[in-house]
């Protein structure tokens, strides 16, 4: 019996606090009118970094399946993922 009840308490004690930290986010925006400028300029501004990968076209992937069956890797890899 005491354990559910503190369970439901501890559930409630989080979604309290949950709940207002966001609502003081919320009103420190609202509180002031260039936040929220701020925060759609910073968003406009951000760029991907330089690393990141690049999508491949279809005939690459198409040439990389190709190259996989070939080599005996495609092979390899259904045998380790078909499960026992």
């Amino acid at each position: 019996m005491k354990v559910p009840m503190i369970a439901l308490t501890l559930a409630v004690a989080a979604c309290a606090t949950a709940g207002s930290a966001y609502a003081a986010n919320y009103a420190a925006n609202a509180a002031d009118p260039h936040a929220a400028t701020a925060v759609v300029q910073a968003e406009a501004q951000w760029t991907p970094p330089q690393s990141a990968p690049q999508a491949k076209t279809r005939a690459e992937v198409r040439q990389e399946l190709a190259r996989a069956r070939t080599d005996g890797q495609l092979a390899a890899l259904n045998k380790i993922y078909q499960g026992s």
